[in-house]
C-alpha cells in the first residue's frame, strides 16, 4: 500500500482530455486517481480494509440522511468530480443540493460531473498524511459551492471542520458532529466510525 500518493506531473502535450481520463480511471479501477489544480496526477492505493468499513459507515449514515430529508443527493468514495480548476476530486463522501445537481445535463452526470459538492469528507486511513489531506481539504474550500467539510482523523479521535473563510476548528473525541445548515437534521454519529480502533 502506498504510504503517500504518488504524483506524475505531464507535459502539456500529453494532458488528457476530459474523456481521456474518465477512460483512463476505468481501465486502473483497482487504484484511485485524482488530478490537482496543477494538473498533476495523483495515484494512490484503495483503502484498506478496517477504513473501508468506516467509510461505509459514514456513507450509510449519510445515505440514510438524505433518503428521509430528500434536499440533496449523497456519493460514495468512488464519486469524481471535476473542481472549477480543473482538478478531479473523490471524497470518501459528499453530498450536493438537489437543485444544483438537477442543473447539470444528464451527460456531465454520467462522468465526472463539473461540480464541487457542498459537502465534503475525508477520512484519514493509517498510511495518510494529515498535512496532504488538510491540502485537500483548502483546496476543497478554495472552491464556489462547497460549504462544509470535516477532515475524520479517527485514530486520534479528532475531527477538523472547514468551512469556507473561516479558520479550522478541531472537535477532540466528538460523540457526534453536525451538518449544520448545510445539512439540516444530519448529526454523524462517531461510535459508529471510531468504534474499531487499531490494536
Amino acid at each position: 500500500m502506498l504510504e503517500e500518493p504518488i504524483i506524475l506531473q505531464m507535459l502539456p502535450d500529453l494532458k488528457m482530455t476530459e474523456e481521456q481520463f474518465f477512460e483512463f480511471c476505468q481501465i486502473n479501477r483497482y487504484l484511485r486517481i485524482e488530478t490537482n489544480k496543477f494538473g498533476e496526477l495523483l495515484i494512490m492505493s484503495p483503502a484498506g480494509s478496517e477504513t473501508g468499513n468506516r467509510d461505509g459507515r459514514i456513507i450509510q449514515q449519510l445515505m440514510n440522511w438524505s433518503d428521509e430529508d430528500g434536499t440533496g443527493l449523497a456519493f460514495s468514495s468512488s464519486t469524481g468530480f471535476t473542481l472549477s480548476t480543473g482538478a478531479k476530486k473523490s471524497p470518501d463522501a459528499s453530498g450536493i443540493k438537489l437543485e444544483r445537481w438537477m442543473n447539470l445535463s444528464k451527460e456531465e452526470k454520467e462522468k465526472f460531473a463539473p461540480i464541487c459538492p457542498d459537502f465534503v469528507v475525508e477520512l484519514m486511513s493509517p498510511s495518510d498524511n494529515l498535512k496532504t489531506l488538510q491540502a485537500k481539504m483548502t483546496e476543497y474550500m478554495e472552491e464556489p459551492g462547497v460549504k462544509l467539510g470535516w477532515l475524520i482523523d479517527r485514530k486520534e479521535r479528532k475531527v477538523y471542520i472547514y468551512r469556507p473563510n473561516f479558520p479550522t476548528e478541531c472537535l477532540e473525541n466528538p460523540e457526534s458532529v453536525s451538518g449544520e445548515t448545510i445539512l439540516p437534521g444530519f448529526v454523524l454519529n462517531m461510535s459508529k466510525v471510531c468504534s474499531i480502533i487499531d490494536n
